[in-house]
């Protein structure tokens, strides 16, 4: 089941499927936000933004707008 990033809850983790989006910053992509990767959410800002990530080993920080453009499928 395909969902967005920005749906992931804290501690769940996923393998990202799509990130074909133009929104999607460049710099995102050179730190590993590719298909393939796993990603894990580490934590949550008070106000649900930014979201702070685990993509293969590289913490990110990224807005929840940004997330909601990556498509993963949630591992068990």
């Amino acid at each position: 089941m395909q969902i967005s990033l920005a749906n992931l809850k804290r501690g769940e983790r996923g393998i990202i499927i799509d990130v074909s989006s133009i929104n999607i910053p460049l710099k995102l992509l050179e730190m590993g936000c590719l298909p393939g990767n796993t990603v894990e959410l580490l934590q949550v800002a008070p106000f649900k933004d930014p979201m702070y990530l685990n993509i293969s080993g590289t913490h990110l920080a990224i807005r929840k707008e940004t997330a909601s453009y990556i498509l993963i499928e949630k591992l068990p």
